[in-house]
């Protein structure tokens, strides 16, 4: 049995599913002893072309909400997949994935980086323009956060598990989109999208100004800040920068990465005491406060679920249209 509460979660869901979903291991962390599993569970359609979800936590060990708030969304999702007539046929059209403990010995040790000292976030072949000092990754030395492995060294094995899976996925697809849930920045919880290397806008500038006005227009009154990463730090090795590049170049389909950074500063002011724990900068560690985290992203989910299965509504608008998008997104934000 797994020492590690969220892969008990995600065995036990496993079993509970049977057949109503394709489960594999991507990839083993190992550290000594450790062993743990990177779990892939995916629910829908074998189509390689269908539209696909994904939602992926736990890169950064000490951001354990991350994964348990992915594993949460999971477990919601499986539930609604036995009952709901209306996911479920939604589900024949669009294929839904969950990766939720990338570095399972990060989460355990209550570590930023894998087993090897290594900042998988920083760890993809990208260099950035002007990388914020320190936090946007280093070569000095595997002590120090925010490393980024040695230069010229493959991927780390949880960062290479974590891109094939994706690449995999969306590769045919129609349109994708993935949600990497961590926290650790600010006090609003922030959905980004790239770039992380530089300022410079986002080449699919319209479908990322699309999905916000989407989202504004059916929630006016939700909590989250879309932006791109660029505007809060910039950094090296970003693997969704590194992911989407590389997609970007070799398929026609359209494919947004984003990024729920939720606001731990939030848990922080509440809770100023949880400043002296390793974790306490990154988790909720009051009871009520962590219970209404792990419920608070579901409308978020279900909006995203929605959005994938009707990209008429917003991902393909006549390019006419792109071009008015373009435009308001460059000013709000890329405007000097």
């Amino acid at each position: 049995m797994s020492l590690l509460p969220e892969i008990q979660q995600i065995e036990k869901r496993i079993r509970d599913l049977g057949p109503s979903a394709r489960t594999e291991i991507l990839a083993f962390s190992e550290q000594g002893s450790l062993k743990f599993p990177l779990y892939k569970i995916t629910f829908g359609s074998k189509d390689p072309k269908a539209p696909v979800l994904g939602f992926i936590g736990g890169v950064h060990g000490l951001e354990r909400i991350g994964a348990q708030v992915c594993v949460a969304l999971m477990n919601s999702l499986a539930e609604l997949a036995l009952w709901d007539e209306t996911l479920q046929k939604t589900l024949q059209n669009i294929r839904i994935f969950f990766i939720p403990t990338v570095n399972p010995i990060g989460i355990y040790r209550k570590t930023r980086s894998n087993p090897r000292g290594v900042d998988l976030m920083r760890n993809a072949p990208i260099d950035a323009e002007n990388p914020a000092r320190w936090v946007g990754g280093h070569r000095v030395s595997n002590k120090i956060p925010w490393y980024r492995g040695e230069e010229g060294a493959p991927m780390e094995i949880e960062a290479q598990a974590l891109v094939s899976a994706v690449e995999k996925e969306i590769k045919e697809s129609s349109l994708a989109i993935t949600l990497d849930v961590h926290s650790g920045f600010g006090f609003q919880d922030r959905l980004w999208f790239p770039y992380a290397k530089t300022v410079k806008p986002f080449p699919d500038l319209p479908l990322a100004y699309s999905l916000k006005e989407l989202l504004d227009r059916t929630y006016p009154h939700h909590f989250y800040r879309f932006e791109p990463q660029a505007k809060a730090y910039t950094t090296h090795g970003d693997l969704w920068d590194y992911i989407y590049d590389s997609h970007r170049q070799k398929h026609p389909g359209s494919y947004l990465p984003l990024c729920l950074e939720m606001g731990s500063w939030m848990w922080v002011k509440k809770n100023p005491w949880q400043i002296f724990r390793a974790e306490g900068p990154f988790n909720p560690l009051k009871g009520h406060r962590h219970r209404r985290t792990l419920r608070r992203h579901n409308t978020l989910m279900e909006f995203l679920i929605r959005a994938v299965a009707s990209p008429q509504a917003w991902a393909a608008p006549p390019e006419s249209q792109k071009i008015i998008m373009n435009a308001k997104a460059q000013e709000l934000w890329y405007a000097r």
